[in-house]
């Protein structure tokens, strides 16, 4: 039984109980992640890890300054009992109390053992030396800030004459060091769910949240969610919570109904949104099938539903927004041999704009298909055309300053148009609402950088970048944020994954996956994978020769497409059957530039 992949460094210090009763999945630090093929990323709605136990040893009396502080590492990993055996460890700390939600500094798993760099006969100081990948704040959200640690203890011997840690790292404001295995085997990665600016669309907000026993995490979950968004989202999302709403007692599971009792302050708040909210963030948990709202006490149900919710209500309220009907996907569009935009049928492409219109390469095809954008062939401008055989030319909306070019454009739900326009060292972005002109954003995260991709996901407030960081590309992730003046901050970009460079274009797959063109640190040539926004492992797809793919496009329940150059043509790849990841490719379009509308 393996409670997450990766390696598991347990030490003498460590008793390690592997309880096997269901849980969130393993939470992956985003900085790593390794690349597993043929295993197909699902998004993060019902994982089933064991959860992983750490039982610490206490401190023994033989044990000198160096054995002290590696025995606190080890303890400060495990979080039952508000850290009481961790605080063994300690003399003269009382203030030290990391608590269930604690600031938590993560490291490679290789940092050096604690050695003594100071002695005296009753005082020492230890060094511990390692790599920070990032951290951890108390709300959960996780960034990624690698640079080299150096961290000091001080201890004291004691009166009985054992030694004990006097000072910490950053003194009684310290919060954890954890390593990346501490942080996989003791916290788990859920999301929360907020609600986009529509007010209907549903935005998933992982978090890092500390397991202290299966039982709890239920309870866990609905207080992350009761105390709204991360930094990170603040200002992007709103809740349906009114302010002060808590838990009035812990979530009780009878068989597989779980009930939600909240204080009289969700009287305030719309039922039909707290369920919503609710009910996404507990189909995390496997053992809930059926729950019930409670307001101080007293069930109450949205309208025409019964008082036992099923999680799986709200599909309406999907951030990938309405499941296609009857198993049908969204249409794909390709740009054909000669120039035309076209839908694709079977695997041939059918024209739906021609002559001096239909020449756009990277097109983008609005949700309700009236509207595609694309670029022209020097990607300096970008064009609008209209599904209307003949119409005699695309309309300029843009045109690039010199040396610069623009990102293929990207479409939200309402209908705005999204496009990058980039050069060495510089970006800028451009938004262009329905029969508007197009403005800049006021607020832009990645000014200081070349921009290769910008996708916005379906529910509008998150956008996928590929931007280059020290000369390499890199997958990154940003919130939009509406500002009450209207003006849009579009920034706080987070790197996904460190494992995939040479990343070349990307696309949203669902809510928590993204498609992307790149190379694996082993592969010698351009490769399509999913890559989950969460940090876990990414997934290579399919075998065959691809060419020299530079597009991919990608939609909930639809085949990832990817446009490719071989032996001097142009074709659109797709797996020869799209529900398995190992499927080979098979390139039967004559065609470039594949696109999904949205």
């Amino acid at each position: 039984m393996t409670p997450c992949a990766g390696t598991r460094r347990i030490t003498s210090l460590l008793v390690v109980a592997v309880l096997a009763l269901g849980g969130a999945g393993c939470a992956n630090v985003p900085s790593g992640g390794q690349v597993v093929s043929g295993r197909p990323a699902e998004r993060a709605e019902r994982v089933d890890d064991p959860y992983v136990r750490l039982i610490p040893v206490k401190p023994r009396p033989e044990w000198g300054p160096a054995q002290i502080v590696s025995g606190f590492l080890a303890a400060s990993a495990s979080f039952d009992d508000g850290h009481k055996v961790a605080k063994m460890y300690l003399s003269g700390q009382p203030s030290w109390n990391p608590g269930l939600r604690p600031f938590v500094t993560v490291l490679a798993n290789r940092i050096t053992d604690p050695h003594v760099i100071k002695s005296a006969s009753n005082q020492a100081t230890v060094r511990v030396t390692g790599e920070e990948l990032g951290t951890i704040t108390a709300d959960g959200q996780y960034t990624a800030s690698p640079k080299a640690l150096d961290a000091t203890f001080q201890l004291t011997r004691t009166q009985q004459g054992v030694w004990r840690i006097t000072g910490l790292p950053g003194d009684d404001k310290a919060g954890l060091l954890l390593t990346k295995d501490d942080v996989e085997r003791a916290m788990r990665t859920v999301n929360l769910y907020f609600f986009a600016p529509d007010r209907r669309t549903l935005v998933p907000n992982g978090i890092f949240l500390p397991v202290v026993n299966r039982q709890t995490l239920p309870t866990q979950l609905v207080q992350a969610l009761l105390a709204g968004p991360t930094s990170w989202l603040t200002g992007a999302v709103r809740t349906a919570f009114p302010e002060g709403t808590r838990l009035r007692r812990s979530v009780q599971i009878d068989k597989d109904v779980a009930t939600v009792d909240l204080t009289k302050q969700a009287r305030g708040g719309d039922v039909e949104q707290m369920s919503a909210q609710l009910a996404w963030t507990m189909r995390q948990l496997s053992e809930i099938k059926t729950w019930r709202l409670q307001i101080d006490g007293e069930s109450v149900a949205p309208d025409g539903m019964d008082a036992a919710q099923p999680v799986n209500a709200w599909e309406g309220n999907s951030p990938d927004g309405r499941a296609p009907i009857d198993g049908a996907h969204q249409n794909a569009y390709v740009v054909g041999p000669s120039g035309f935009l076209g839908m694709l049928e079977g695997d041939r492409a059918q024209p739906v704009v021609t002559g001096a219109a239909g020449r756009l390469t990277r097109p983008a095809v609005s949700p309700d298909n009236q509207e595609f954008a694309g670029l022209s062939a020097d990607g300096g401008q970008v064009l609008l055309a209209s599904p209307v055989t003949g119409q005699p030319a695309a309309r300029l909306v843009l045109t690039a300053h010199k040396g610069a070019r623009f990102t293929a454009p990207s479409w939200s739900r309402d209908g705005t148009l999204w496009v990058v326009e980039s050069k060495k060292d510089e970006s800028w972005l451009w938004v262009r609402e329905r029969n508007k002109p197009p403005v800049r954003a006021a607020h832009w995260g990645l000014g200081g950088r070349e921009v290769l991709a910008f996708r916005v996901a379906r529910d509008g407030v998150r956008a996928a970048v590929i931007a280059r960081v020290d000369g390499r590309p890199q997958v990154q992730l940003g919130r939009i944020a509406h500002a009450p003046d209207g003006s849009l901050d579009v920034g706080s970009f987070l790197p996904v994954s460190s494992e995939l460079q040479d990343a070349v274009d990307l696309a949203w797959r669902d809510y928590g996956t993204l498609a992307v063109l790149g190379r694996a640190k082993r592969d010698s040539q351009t490769l399509p994978f999913l890559m989950p926004i969460s940090g876990s492992a990414i997934t290579s797809l399919g075998v065959g020769s691809l060419g020299e793919p530079r597009t991919i496009a990608a939609a909930p329940g639809a085949p990832i497409l990817i446009g490719t150059r071989s032996s001097g043509k142009d074709q659109v790849c797709r797996q020869r059957a799209p529900s398995n990841s190992y499927s080979p490719w098979i390139c039967p379009t004559p065609a470039k530039d594949p696109a999904y509308p949205g």
